[in-house]
């Protein structure tokens, strides 16, 4: 697969390495330079909507012993980076580590003893040189699942993604190539767990209301995250997330809409600040009769709570009085305990009631 930027991404590339062969050749420390990925560098801008990376760099040098593993590790995804690109070649992260895992000659060391330790170089690499993941030819595996009256072209290929049956679209690391052929759907509806997905595929909700379902399996993939946006840029459709009641799920929303702490490079790419939460709410309890199907919290229920509080994003009165509502009653709430009312429920009621009456928090 070849970019448009295949040639700017190759040159940074390049510029990383001759800096560190410069540094060699006049005996200086090779060391680079990358912008700190840490809370403390991560800005709200909150007439955006959105997380960015600060202006704080920090340096890996090679001569200090403690960054001499990860400065050797980020030559060498570095190096596999361009040579990917030049052969138009895209690898995913788990092949990228296979194939840079080697015994370092003379020693008993290996390159890399997990891809726990690639990953986050990746990661380094990517704000290094100003580029996307896809940019550097490297891809996640499929992550999140599509179902709806969604036409797609993708390499050649049509997809309508309302004759999937039950398996639904999976949505690939890369998704910018997608062509949008045609689009029958009102809103885009963005849904925490799988189980809920099945239950709505089953129920046939996204036919039935005109719903594109995508379906994020836990944490939004970057994959996920970056249809979403174009759902919405591309075909100007309102996007919806629908997530359990409790803390994880409230930040999941917050991934989608304003970005995350660990990808804050990315936001404007994989953020939608557009999108509204649908549920559950802490109302919903009250609302639906649901006291009695609710679990309790965990301190680190309680703890990630009151993280919450403390994020400028989620500074805003509906948000505060719900984190506080769920202090105060003590208790949490998943998808699935709207099975308690029928199987049938979310589809038929809570779902098109919440859309109808416009019952969101932004």
């Amino acid at each position: 697969m070849k970019f448009e930027t295949d040639p700017i991404v190759t040159e940074r590339i390049k510029k990383i390495g001759k800096k560190v062969t410069d540094e060699i050749l006049t005996g200086e420390p090779p060391t680079v330079n990358l912008p700190v990925r840490a809370s403390s560098n991560v800005h709200y801008n909150k007439q955006e909507g959105l997380l960015y990376l600060g202006n704080s760099m920090s340096s890996r040098s090679f001569l200090n012993f403690a960054h001499t593993r990860k400065f050797m590790q980020t030559m060498l995804i570095a190096s596999k980076c361009k040579e990917l690109i030049e052969k138009s070649k895209t690898a995913s992260i788990r092949e990228l580590y296979y194939e840079l895992k080697h015994n370092i000659s003379g020693t008993k060391e290996n390159t890399f003893e997990g891809q726990d330790e690639s990953d986050p170089l990746i990661e380094d690499l990517e704000t290094m040189t100003d580029s996307l993941r896809e940019q550097l030819h490297l891809k996640a595996d499929s992550s999140g699942i599509l179902f709806g009256k969604l036409i797609i072209e993708d390499m050649g290929d049509r997809i309508d993604c309302s004759k999937l049956g039950k398996s639904g679209l999976a949505i690939p690391s890369i998704v910018d190539d997608y062509k949008f052929l045609k689009c029958d759907a009102d809103y885009v509806l963005v849904v925490e767990t799988k189980a809920m997905v099945d239950r709505l595929v089953e129920e046939k909700f996204h036919l039935k209301n005109n719903a594109i379902l995508v379906g994020l399996g836990g944490q939004a993939a970057r994959g996920a995250r970056r249809l979403i946006k174009l759902l919405n840029e591309r075909l100007k459709l309102p996007v919806y997330v629908f997530t359990d009641g409790d803390p994880w799920g409230y930040y999941i929303y917050s991934v989608v809409k304003t970005g995350s702490m660990n990808l804050a490079y990315e936001s404007k790419r994989l953020a939608t600040p557009q999108c509204r939460f649908l549920g559950m709410t802490m109302k919903d309890i009250d609302h639906f009769g649901l006291q009695k199907v609710t679990e309790k919290l965990k301190d680190v229920d309680k703890k990630r709570i009151k993280q919450l509080l403390s994020y400028e994003w989620f500074n805003k009165p509906q948000w505060i009085k719900e984190l506080k509502s769920m202090l105060s009653k003590d208790a949490r709430i998943e998808q699935q305990a709207l099975a308690s009312k029928s199987l049938e429920f979310v589809a038929r009621e809570y779902l098109p009631g919440k859309i109808a009456g416009k019952d969101f928090i932004d």
